[in-house]
């Protein structure tokens, strides 16, 4: 016997069927699945941040020399100490300076860089490529290479010299030039990246916008300043706080250049960590490491809030 179907019964047959349940479990299955992607990033910020840190934070309240065979608490101890040595209130306000100094000569370069190499073409990929190599460096090498350039009787004063003859100034030596050139080496590695990040917030611009102003009457400083800066706020966020938070780490290139000389005038507080390890005074080496964490916070978070609220408004 065959059995005819109205086309109505079908179709509703049909829909009913290829209908996914609404039911929560599936939904519910999907959002629980997804963790497990997130697992291994989870655990490896387990392993090699968040237990490192606690650990590093427990021992800053400790008596830990290489004299004793034993740690012992001693509450702020370590940093009273440092701070009494001047070890402490001195290597953060330099630690803070090399930042700035690093901070603005990486955002500024690479500002400049990126809108010259905006347009995407040949000869500016070539550039591109040119101008990134530093980041490639070793942060070591490009400081040896900078000391023998900032020698006194380096190529820089050599070349500066047919112009003032006889000019050798030490340019590392004194304690206000050197704190500003390591600044502006660890800046000069690192602005290749940087201007990535502009020349693609540039690019991401709708161009319309700027078609719109220049029929406006609208001249090439005056929409940079009008209309470029502020859609340029989401890249700035990222560089800026990028470019400060990884000058707090500094260590190789000042070793390569300076040794945190000349006196103390480069000694930013990654270089104390590692004259207090020397020394075998482990737990005020580890208070010294802390600090840097502590200051990472206490800047990076009130500046992103502020530089987040900037890119809402813009």
């Amino acid at each position: 016997m065959v059995t005819v179907t109205s086309p109505t019964r079908h179709r509703a047959a049909t829909e009913g069927a290829s209908t996914p349940p609404v039911a929560g479990g599936r939904r519910g299955g999907t959002a629980r699945r997804w963790w497990w992607f997130a697992i291994p990033a989870v655990a490896l910020t387990i392993v090699f941040f968040a237990l490192p840190f606690l650990a590093n934070a427990v021992l800053s309240f400790t008596r830990w020399t290489g004299f004793s065979n034993t740690i012992s608490f001693n509450g702020l101890d370590n940093f009273i100490s440092l701070f009494r040595l001047g070890i402490l209130g001195h290597a953060t306000v330099v630690t803070v300076i090399y930042a700035v100094i690093s901070m603005i000569a990486q955002n500024v370069v690479a500002l400049s860089l990126a809108k010259a190499l905006q347009n995407t073409n040949r000869i500016n990929s070539v550039f591109r490529s040119i101008y990134f190599i530093p980041v490639l460096f070793s942060p070591l090498a490009a400081g040896y290479i900078w000391a023998a350039l900032l020698d006194p009787a380096g190529p820089i004063n050599q070349a500066i010299g047919f112009v003032i003859p006889g000019f050798d100034f030490p340019w590392l030596g004194n304690e206000v030039s050197a704190l500003i050139m390591v600044g502006l080496i660890d800046g000069w590695k690192m602005s290749g990246l940087v201007t990535l990040v502009y020349i693609a917030g540039l690019n991401s611009i709708n161009r319309s916008v700027v078609e719109a102003s220049v029929l406006d009457g609208a001249g090439g400083w005056r929409r940079f300043r009008s209309i470029e800066v502020p859609l340029l706020a989401p890249a700035f966020t990222f560089n800026i706080v990028v470019t400060l938070i990884g000058a707090f780490s500094a260590l190789d290139i000042i070793f390569a250049t300076t040794k945190g000389g000349p006196g103390d005038a480069t000694k930013v507080l990654n270089v104390a960590v590692y004259s207090q390890y020397g020394q075998g005074l482990y737990g005020t080496s580890s208070a010294l490491s802390f600090m840097i964490a502590l200051l990472v916070i206490v800047i990076a978070i009130p500046l992103i809030w502020w530089l987040r609220r900037r890119e809402v408004h813009a």
